[in-house]
């Protein structure tokens, strides 16, 4: 069927071999969206296997050019040898096992020297160059990856358990990391080249893209991917982590519940999205429920959920579709609550103002380092807007629609902690008036260097929101929760 054995085949596919590889992510990617699930999952299963054999030969220096040179004369091989457009109509599972037919007999013909772990590691990467994300796979399997940072070809790095270092995987050149992005951004409608070298994109699970490339990224294509736990975290595992204590949990809890207007603060990596996550999971699932997001992220498990996301300009530089734009949107879509992935500038405003119109219990993340600068950060993307307000009518419409900042910090052992959990409770004179419920205290650190500290609470007895638990039956809860976090 793919004229693999026959000259003819050879010679017509071989012609326009120099025309194959930059057109790659077009086919690829058809084979990818039917059977999107079982190509990232797949590699799940294999990762534990192949990595330990693939990753000692990537680190011997002397192997290590060679095997790339053997790769790149098997994979052009391929190409000239396989049918694309065939390919694309089969199952994942059929692909595959193509693919390895075809293989095993351009390294017969040829007559490559190579041990069959090293046959095998050589399968795998030419499957997934093909059918998957190419050398990002393993990487994409391992769930104890957090972030994934593609500096140019020859340069990965990834961050497990906090930390940040150096992983073995590299690519072939950097035409094929573009290639890998093409295809990546391409999946939601999105394209990266020269004449548009920034994108925000995601994958099939949600997990967050960025791509840069060159001219803008002088060393080659930079890759950034924020990985999604394929296991959705939840505050009860955030309580086992340490992130928060139960008591604490239980608050954020009643806080979700209640209709609260709440804002996530946090730097980079700190957690704000998951923390977003595990907040909605407490919605009622009766309410009408909007998010808006420059890439859709948030896994919301309620039944009635409109996801809406932005959109950049086209080529022509027309057709944007901003965060504010969407904002406003949402206004007349009837919701009951609007959830923001991340606000970064005026659209804070439209945010702030749906949040004081009859929209309670709205949320969104801003990067800022505490709840203070939260609301110094909100007050100068609204001046960013071009508007002409006064700074005392900015602070009060802040602090009329904003009910709690809840603090993420991502700490220097690496390990994610809530650091304040802060109300807003109103103006005196110029100033907006916050009072912590709780707060993390730091008290040093042990002999491996981490952070040793305690989650205290701040002996508030009646919050500025008991009224409104109060209304929704929870007033018993929360003085309850906020007696057990006196006593701890």
């Amino acid at each position: 069927m793919f004229g693999k054995r026959g000259n003819e085949g050879f010679g017509k596919v071989g012609a326009k071999a120099p025309v194959m590889p930059p057109s790659m992510p077009a086919a690829p990617s058809a084979v990818m969206e039917r059977p999107a699930a079982p190509i990232l999952a797949e590699p799940a299963a294999a990762a534990p296997r192949a990595q330990p054999a693939a990753a000692p030969a990537r680190r011997r220096a002397p192997r290590a050019e060679d095997y790339y040179d053997t790769k790149s004369q098997v994979f052009s091989a391929l190409i000239d040898t396989i049918d694309l457009s065939q390919l694309a109509k089969l199952d994942t599972e059929s692909a595959r096992e193509e693919i390895r037919d075809i293989v095993n007999d351009i390294i017969t013909i040829k007559n490559f020297a190579m041990s069959i772990a090293e046959q095998e590691e050589l399968l795998d990467d030419i499957c997934n160059d093909v059918l998957g994300y190419g050398p990002l796979e393993p990487l994409l399997a391992r769930d104890d990856i957090a972030d994934i940072m593609v500096n140019g070809a020859g340069q990965t790095f990834i961050e497990v358990g906090g930390k940040v270092e150096e992983s073995d995987v590299r690519f072939r050149d950097n035409a094929q990391l573009l290639s890998i992005c093409q295809r990546i951004v391409s999946q939601v409608g999105r394209r990266v080249d020269e004449s548009s070298p920034i994108c925000d994109a995601r994958l099939p699970d949600g997990s967050r893209v960025n791509v840069i490339a060159p001219p803008l990224a002088i060393d080659g294509t930079a890759l950034t991917i924020r990985k999604f736990k394929k296991d959705k975290l939840t505050l009860e595992q955030l309580v086992r982590f340490g992130s928060i204590t139960p008591e604490g949990a239980v608050l954020l809890q009643i806080i979700g519940r209640v209709r609260c207007n709440i804002v996530i603060s946090g730097g980079t990596g700190s957690g704000k999205t998951t923390l977003l996550n595990c907040l909605t999971r407490y919605i009622d699932s009766d309410e009408r429920i909007i998010t808006c997001e420059d890439s859709a992220e948030l896994q919301l498990q309620q039944p009635h959920v409109v996801r809406l996301e932005t959109r950049p300009p086209n080529i022509e530089g027309e057709g944007e579709i901003t965060m504010r734009d969407l904002i406003k949107n949402c206004l007349r879509m009837r919701p009951e609550r609007i959830i923001v992935g991340e606000v970064r500038g005026p659209e804070v405003f439209d945010l702030l103002q749906a949040m004081n119109t009859g929209h309670d219990g709205s949320m969104g993340t801003i990067h800022a380092n505490t709840p203070r600068e939260c609301l110094s950060r909100m007050e100068s993307m609204i001046a960013m807007g071009g508007y002409t307000l006064p700074a005392k009518t900015v602070r009060e419409i802040i602090a009329g629609s904003v009910d709690v900042i809840i603090q993420a910090s991502r700490l220097r052992d690496g390990s994610r902690r809530i650091t304040h959990v802060t109300e807003v409770t109103g103006m005196e004179g110029d100033v907006i008036v916050t009072q912590d419920l709780m707060r993390y205290e730091i008290d040093g650190e042990d002999a491996n260097g981490r952070i040793i500290g305690r989650h205290v609470s701040t002996g508030i007895g009646r919050p500025h929101f008991w009224d409104r638990a109060r209304y929704f039956n929870e007033d018993k809860r929360l003085a309850a929760t906020l007696d057990a976090m006196e006593k701890n």
